[in-house]
């Protein structure tokens, strides 16, 4: 038998690489788009967040839908396909979507540019959960993470370059542009950049297509089944639905029709005492109507950790027919998995709403640009660290760029931003969370529950911090989230398949689910933000990080009692 080392297919792996900055581009502006649309569209905190929503979800029903066909069938659907023609189907769909988001900003309607997104995170869905495994094919297995984690940092670096792109095209310029005059800009800039994505998406399937350096990725391996675990996720789903729309149906009731009325009423008034009535008829209305949407969007959140934590004791009293699910770390770890999706996209969707507050400066949407990049950049700076422990480094070599690494990073992101015009100064000094960033990756060892003990007490502290500061301490605080956020992935994704055996691929199907945590917990602050206001909704994280933490803890036990060596538990790549 050869023991020549397997060489890994650059060629290919470069090809496929361009769907990893796609996702990141995309994702990344939509924290741009975001406080554009509620401008430019006038849109309450929670129907902003419904770009989240739309976005997140699809990732969620398209994994789902291959999860339902595959265990129906007895076979991996992307799997029969091949990987190469699933990225190829995935590019294409993306690029349907692209088109239809182009149509939806022609007939200038929120509602179709939302199903426009859908489409084009559907094809994404399909993409993704193609080729974090077509990476690991594309050489030799043992090396399969390092590829993982090239793409995480392509990834983050669309997360990076994405909000100055898309701020541009919306905006039409690196100036400030302000909130008054955004319902006034022609949405044109929004029609070419959806043109050259699509476009993209197009030449991206070519080479995919064409290039004979791209093997074809064919997976056969049966699929085990799942039937309960199938049953309850199909629920949980119908449930999901059903406590989201009566809060949708809720904005063109009889209330909100009134709240509507009168607000127009009250911009045009010029007396003050009449002012003043009118603005208590409309909070009379507006709070029992603002609450009774909390109350559904709560049974939401309930759905999932109810759903999950079902799941949890059926499957321990009994393990036949839930697959995956009957391992105790694999469904914590999905709920870990939802909230940290959810926190890490709600923190960044939010920022651009809790800096137009006087005391965080007054920020017009189009001023927030740097700010948003530098939360997303934050992710690349931990990725780009988090990625040295796949390589085979001298381990001197390895703390030496553990140091060099992140701020060369941060570096990058002011450099970008710079050329851009905008003035970076105010973050210059954010350099300090970053060192402490650094502090805490020596501290974690590369060892999955610590890092996430360490990172997820890190990300708590700098919530906590920004609730009860304000200022440029708290938008630090703030935006550290994104450093604590950077390398979980990885720790929770490897902490909740380890043990699962033949039950490995079908455990990170389900994980790749609860993607559905960045479409779900943004809308709950959004609407928790129309309450008690943007700054105070930022206790939603506080709880993400606490529950992380706890995770953390808790599967430490699990994974002790099933013998598993914790000290061989390699951390997967970043998503």
């Amino acid at each position: 038998m050869s023991n020549k080392p397997i060489q890994t297919n650059y060629p290919a792996l470069y090809t496929l690489i361009t769907v990893f900055f796609f996702w990141g581009f995309i994702a990344a502006g939509n924290s741009i788009f975001i406080p554009f649309c509620k401008n430019y569209f006038h849109l309450d905190q929670f129907q902003s967040q419904l770009i989240d929503f739309a976005y997140y979800t699809a990732y969620y029903t398209g994994a789902l839908l291959l999860f339902i066909v595959g265990t129906v069938t007895g076979k991996d659907v992307v799997g029969k396909w091949g990987y190469k023609r699933s990225i190829v189907y995935g590019l294409l769909f993306s690029a349907f979507g692209a088109a239809a988001m182009i149509g939806a900003v022609e007939i200038n309607v929120y509602a179709a540019m939302l199903i426009g997104l859908f489409i084009v995170a559907l094809g994404f869905s399909l993409q993704q959960t193609a080729a974090n495994s077509f990476a690991v094919i594309l050489g030799d297995p043992k090396t399969g993470a390092s590829r993982v984690n090239l793409g995480g940092g392509i990834n983050s670096l669309g997360t990076t370059i994405g909000p100055l792109i898309i701020g541009f095209a919306l905006f039409g310029t690196f100036e400030t542009v302000s909130d008054a005059d955004i319902a006034n800009l022609p949405l044109s800039k929004v029609v070419y950049l959806y043109m050259g994505v699509g476009a993209l998406f197009i030449l991206a399937a070519a080479l995919f297509h064409f290039s004979k350096k791209v093997p074809a990725g064919y997976n056969l391996e049966p699929m085990e089944s799942a039937n309960k675990a199938r049953t309850t996720l199909i629920v949980m789903t119908a449930l999901l639905f059903c406590a989201f729309a009566p809060v949708f149906l809720s904005y063109k009731s009889d209330a909100a029709l009134q709240i509507e009325s009168l607000q127009e009423q009250l911009n045009l008034e010029s007396v003050v005492s009449a002012q003043e009535s009118l603005k208590e008829q409309i909070a009379a209305l507006r709070h029992p109507l603002e609450l009774t949407r909390m109350g559904w969007l709560s049974a939401a959140l309930v759905v999932i950790v109810g759903g999950l934590l079902f799941a949890y004791n059926r499957a321990k009293k009994k393990p036949e027919g839930w697959g995956a699910m009957q391992y105790p770390q694999l469904v914590l770890g999905m709920l870990a998995l939802f909230l940290y999706v959810g926190i890490e996209v709600a923190i960044g969707s939010n920022l651009g709403e809790l800096l137009t507050l006087e005391e965080f400066g007054s920020l017009q949407s189009s001023e927030i640009t740097p700010y948003i990049s530098m939360y997303w950049g934050s992710m690349m700076i931990g990725r780009w660290a988090g990625a040295l422990s796949a390589f085979n480094l001298l381990d001197n070599t390895r703390k030496i760029l553990l140091i060099i690494v992140p701020l060369v990073a941060f570096t990058l992101i002011i450099g970008v931003n710079s050329l851009a015009g905008f003035d970076m100064s105010v973050l210059y000094y954010y350099v300090i969370c970053v060192l402490i960033q650094i502090a805490a990756s020596f501290l974690s060892k590369d060892k999955p529950i610590r890092t996430l003990v360490i990172f997820g007490t890190f990300g708590l502290t700098a919530m906590i911090v920004g609730l009860l500061t304000s200022g440029t301490v708290a938008i630090y605080a703030f935006l550290t989230g994104g450093l604590a956020c950077s390398i979980m992935w990885g720790s929770i994704f490897s902490l909740s398949i380890v043990g699962l055996g033949k039950y490995t691929e079908q455990g990170s199907a389900f994980l790749v689910m609860m993607i559905l945590g960045g479409g779900i917990l943004p809308p709950i602050q959004g609407k928790l933000a129309d309450i008690i206001g943007i700054h105070n909704s930022y206790i939603v994280p506080v709880f993400g990080f606490l529950y992380i933490i706890a995770f953390a803890v808790l599967v430490k036990g699990f994974l002790k009692k099933q013998g598993i060596d914790m000290e061989k538990i390699e951390v997967e790549g970043s998503h």
